[in-house]
């Protein structure tokens, strides 16, 4: 069962049109994740679906409400946990949390078997001012209120930027833990590593969606060779990469540079081209999800 269906959603800021007409629907106990760079239209996405603006053309429900008439009930319904740090700094970490319960008309006892795993992790640091804590801690902090009134359904804006790889790992940790309990979650991020982490997956760029599946199914899109390349010389490689023989698309990828290439790309040709080239060396790697996302988004 569906508990988020958007369809044909649009919405633009003047000129600028930040959704041009994305459908997808979320199922029920879903982890589903908004992969794409900023100014793909996730954050506009996000809310749209929490009825914290109105859409320009287009429909879309949460939990069976929909976002223009039923924003009411979808309110109490969701946690939303924006992009940036929105708490209070001048209040606790203790004070922020039973603002929020308070608003929800809750009690954090009521709910605190729901938030414990996350809040016991910040609760020695309850007395300590919100805008003193570090940029997990923050994080924690956040999801502990978005979670206060049990919500069924749970929006995170790129709930991983900006804070260490060890924080990282430890969210998306408790978000499958959250998962097990029923809660179906949406969740943005520019960081395609953590797609695997998801059920499904949507890869957006300029406010259209590029694909939707689950992380496995993405990457059998992806069906070309792919090589790692390297040099002394980086710039002067992927210049002369893009002019070889059978190189369909060459880009850089961290320390390296990916070549797509063509049925027709020969290694032994590709070395003798570049042979000027000093600490030359390739590969064939294994492609992973941004390779996808580069693919699909030349189309």
């Amino acid at each position: 069962m569906s508990v988020i269906e958007v369809e044909n959603l649009s919405k633009s800021f003047g000129n600028v049109k930040a959704l041009d007409s994305i459908s997808f629907s979320v199922n029920r106990g879903e982890l589903f994740g908004l992969i794409g760079p900023d100014g793909a239209g996730k954050t506009t996405l996000f809310r749209l679906l929490t009825t914290l603006l109105n859409p320009d053309d287009g429909r879309a429900s949460v939990d069976g409400f929909d976002i223009v008439k039923d924003y009411r009930s979808i309110r109490s319904r969701v946690g939303y946990m924006p992009g940036r740090f929105s708490l209070y700094p001048d209040l606790t970490v203790e004070e922020n949390l039973s603002f929020f319960a308070a608003l929800f008309g809750v009690s954090i006892k009521e709910s605190y078997d729901l938030i414990a795993p996350i809040y016991k992790q910040i609760e020695p640091f309850s007395t300590r001012r919100a805008a003193h804590l570090s940029g997990g801690m923050k994080q924690k902090l956040a999801l502990s209120c978005a979670l206060i009134h049990r919500p069924s359904v749970l929006f995170l804006d790129e709930p991983t930027t900006g804070i260490d790889a060890v924080s990282r790992v430890e969210l998306w940790d408790m978000l499958a833990g959250l998962k097990e309990q029923g809660i179906t979650i949406l969740v943005s991020t520019p960081y395609m590593d953590e797609a695997s982490r998801c059920d499904r997956i949507a890869l957006c760029n300029e406010g259209r969606i590029l694909g939707i599946d689950n992380p496995r199914e993405i990457l059998k899109r992806f069906d070309s060779k792919l090589y790692a390349i390297g040099a002394d010389n980086m710039y002067a490689l992927i210049r002369a990469a893009r002019q070889a023989d059978g190189v369909f698309e060459c880009y850089p990828f961290g320390e390296k540079h990916h070549i797509v290439t063509t049925d027709d790309f020969n290694v032994e040709t590709f070395k003798e081209q570049l042979k000027d080239l000093k600490g030359l060396s390739i590969e064939p790697v294994q492609p992973v999800i941004e390779d996808v996302f580069i693919k699909l988004m030349k189309r």
